[in-house]
């Protein structure tokens, strides 16, 4: 295992203010937010158990779209997103498991690359939605490159197949994504001559990078600096 399940940590979150600049359509029958220009370059967002209607990613996808990506959310979760008030999480995380929701993801990434629109498709995967990032990053899968962020229910044979170029951001209080299991996904993505980059950051918990207390100067410039981190190494492919 390369990432434990998600836990209590997962549903921790601090509203981020702001006002989302895109939109939200039906796109290959998933709901969708949509922010930037359309170009030859597009960042999918695979979110985590907030769904995509979350003001905290959408404004995460807005900072993505002024770097000049075309940015996009689908709604992976199909409508029910795992706020606060879902008291049994592992019943609800039964109704997304990965036979759910992978080919949930496949079928829009799959509609989504299939007219050859795109130079460039980058996904961004949040804890519940890394493990699905990530799978898009194996052989004959969609994506040109991959970012994650305090991932979760990441398999070690999912790491092992990877072959495009990975970033991951780590914080350095967590329980999922363990100090045993980061250094078992480095050695991984070692072994098998993977392109990658880990960043650790220090004093910030599982979930600073969407749901981190923002008045806290440390968890703010670890967010900006991830964020700044995944602009800067998808402009590389």
């Amino acid at each position: 295992m390369a990432s434990n399940a998600p836990g209590q940590c997962c549903v921790t979150s601090n509203f981020h203010e702001g006002t989302p600049k895109g939109t939200h359509v039906d796109l290959f029958g998933l709901n969708t937010y949509v922010t930037g220009e359309k170009g030859e370059r597009v960042i999918v967002l695979i979110t985590d158990i907030y769904g995509n209607k979350y003001n905290n990613v959408l404004l995460i996808a807005d900072e993505f779209a002024k770097a000049g990506y075309y940015v996009l959310i689908p709604d992976i979760l199909k409508g029910e997103d795992c706020v606060p008030s879902v008291t049994d999480i592992p019943e609800w995380l039964g109704r997304h498991g990965p036979e759910i929701t992978t080919p949930i993801v496949d079928g829009f990434l799959k509609s989504l690359t299939e007219p050859g629109s795109y130079s460039f498709v980058g996904v961004v995967g949040y804890c519940f939605g890394a493990k699905y990032a990530i799978q898009q990053l194996a052989e004959g899968k969609y994506a040109t490159a991959g970012a994650v962020a305090h991932p979760s229910f990441v398999t070690i044979d999912e790491v092992a197949a990877i072959t495009k170029p990975i970033i991951i951001s780590a914080s350095e209080i967590d329980s999922i994504f363990t100090v045993e299991l980061r250094h078992e996904t480095e050695k991984k993505l070692s072994e098998i001559g993977a392109r990658y980059q880990i960043d650790l950051f220090s004093k910030v918990s599982h979930g600073f990078t969407v749901r981190g207390d923002l008045s806290d100067p440390v968890v703010k410039y670890s967010q900006d600096k991830a964020l700044l981190d995944q602009i800067t190494w998808f402009n590389l492919f």
